[in-house]
């Protein structure tokens, strides 16, 4: 965790009363490049750009990936093949695994890439589990059964590892669940995942499922079973739901880069880790968590908010004079735990960013003298003094244009 809070220069109440469970191992599935790509707003990357974020996941030590749903055709063939060669070509350690539905015509071609690529192939073998989806679809139980055992015991006797996916599983009956699971675990499935499909969860709920889960299907069932969690971040409780499964007694959970997927988004991976990190949960170098949402955002074409946490253009920059006073006094003690944290929740430099003084109408004068010193600009009282009035004029931060207008030459670039 972090030194400065050994100084009692913070006192956490994250921490205080009865805390955390015990801290235990924690295992990540990354969807970015399957479910992230049901997002509407995406494009789908092109190979080179898939592997990129293969090899940024691995850099993450995240332990699986879904590389993708083979059953939709040559084209998803074609790329989930391609990156399974990659895993096995640069030696990564992190898994692969593939969406199917619970038809063999699904899962066929998961055998065949496992077979050709020569590793196994995790088969995330999806149905829907709630009422709601049962009354739309006129299915019956006893279909639900049907299909699902021609699905795993396929895809088991082909020599493929197999989680059985319930979609929908928050709103689900805890009969109907019990009878799914413990059947999928009958037929030789040996992981399950519990799915907020439609992001209806809360933590007590995200709680009470895993709870029942481990209690009622896992535990009876005398098998080693991995237990998952799958969230959506339709009431913008992804992370917090996530969270509260694992102190639940998940074994692993899901994420996709930057909160893609289907319409506001499966958990973010990024603020998963990040929050986990800062938790204690998990204890890794997350200095390239920016260079993999960097790599998202690019190669699915969407931008990444200003206000977006951690990663957001405006998560360390301020130009607020108060703000950037007390951090420019603490980079002048020169200590970057303590700059990063005296006006931050979150350490910028374990996350590859860093604290960013702007200049702006709220801007004080150590403002700009911190910043003309970092360019290399001599900051003499009357040159303060014209930037501050300016900046005060202004209704908007000032650009590095109008800086340099304002100094009267060229600024040179900080990197």
């Amino acid at each position: 965790m972090l030194r400065i809070k050994e100084t009692g220069l913070i006192y956490d109440w994250n921490e205080a009363g009865e805390g955390s469970p015990p801290r235990r191992d924690i295992r990540f599935d990354d969807e970015t490049l399957r479910d992230g790509l049901q997002s509407p707003s995406v494009r789908d990357p092109r190979i080179e750009e898939k592997i990129e974020l293969l090899h940024l996941m691995e850099s993450l030590a995240i332990d699986t990936a879904d590389i993708g749903l083979p059953g939709a055709g040559p084209r998803a063939v074609e790329d989930v093949t391609r990156l399974a060669q990659e895993i096995v070509g640069s030696r990564l350690r992190i898994r692969p695994n593939c969406a199917a539905r619970t038809v063999v015509t699904d899962i066929q071609p998961i055998v065949d890439i496992s077979q050709k690529v020569g590793i196994p192939v995790e088969a995330c073998t999806f149905i829907g589990s709630s009422p709601i989806r049962q009354y739309a679809e006129d299915w019956t139980l006893d279909e639900m059964l049907k299909c699902s055992e021609e699905a795993v015991t396929f895809a088991v006797r082909h020599g493929l590892p197999v989680m059985f996916v319930t979609e929908d599983t928050t709103r689900a009956n805890p009969g109907v669940l019990k009878k799914l699971y413990a059947a999928a675990i009958d037929w030789g499935a040996r992981a399950i995942c519990a799915s907020d499909t439609v992001g209806h969860a809360t933590p007590d709920g995200a709680r009470n499922l895993i709870r029942f889960l481990k209690k009622e299907v896992v535990g009876p069932s005398r098998e080693t079973v991995r237990l998952d969690w799958h969230g959506h971040n339709d009431r913008g409780l992804a992370v917090a739901n996530t969270i509260a499964a694992l102190e639940a007694g998940a074994d692993q959970v899901h994420g996709c880069a930057l909160a893609l997927g289907e319409r506001v988004g499966n958990t973010p991976m990024d603020q998963l880790l990040v929050n986990l990190q800062l938790m204690g949960y998990v204890d890794r170098d997350l200095s390239r968590l920016n260079d993999y949402c960097q790599a998202a955002s690019r190669a699915c074409a969407v931008s990444i908010p200003p206000n977006y946490p951690v990663m957001g253009r405006d998560a360390f920059r301020t130009a607020t004079g108060v703000h950037a006073a007390a951090v420019i006094k603490a980079i002048r003690k020169g200590d970057v735990e303590l700059a990063n944290m005296v006006y931050s929740g979150v350490p910028s430099h374990w996350f590859g960013q860093e604290q960013i003084i702007e200049i702006g109408y709220m801007s004080g004068r150590s403002n700009i003298v911190y910043w003309l010193e970092k360019h290399g600009i001599p900051a003499d009282a009357a040159l303060v003094e014209r930037i501050f009035q300016a900046a005060k004029q202004s209704t908007r931060l000032l650009t590095d244009q109008e800086i340099s207008a304002l100094v009267g030459r060229a600024i040179p670039v900080v990197k």
